[in-house]
């Protein structure tokens, strides 16, 4: 894997395209998306229920754009009814892989974040 950086793209350039691959990917419903394709391959409907609370309009529209950035794969089965299956690509696999750590990070120091969020709130009376 080439860990070299290709400093041609700035995502603090307004008008460079790796923006908005970093918005799909960092977006609510993209980084989950990615993250429930991070353990296997799923089905729309078995997406849609694991990443809970996503619309399907939502969830279509995610996948679409992450398909499109190289990062998922779609595969459509001609069965009847048709059968439609989402797996991450190498691509997505290396991105998936770096927001699972967060998310692990995140998830192992919630108990910082709300003690962070009660004083927060206690000194500002926002409550």
């Amino acid at each position: 894997m080439d860990t070299t950086l290709d400093i041609s793209y700035d995502v603090f350039a307004k008008a460079c395209p790796s923006r908005n691959t970093l918005e799909h990917v960092t977006g609510r419903w993209g980084g989950l998306t990615l993250c429930a394709l991070h353990e296997g391959s799923l089905r729309f409907n078995e997406l849609r229920r694991r990443v809970d609370g996503v619309s399907e309009k939502m969830l279509s529209q995610t996948l679409q754009a992450l398909e499109r950035d190289g990062l998922v794969h779609r595969e459509a089965q001609p069965t009847n009814p048709p059968r439609v299956d989402y797996e991450l690509t190498p691509l997505g696999r290396g991105v998936a892989e770096r927001l699972v750590g967060l998310i692990a990070f995140v998830e192992g120091r919630m108990d910082d974040v709300l003690a962070a969020r009660q004083h927060y709130d206690e000194t500002r009376g926002t409550r």
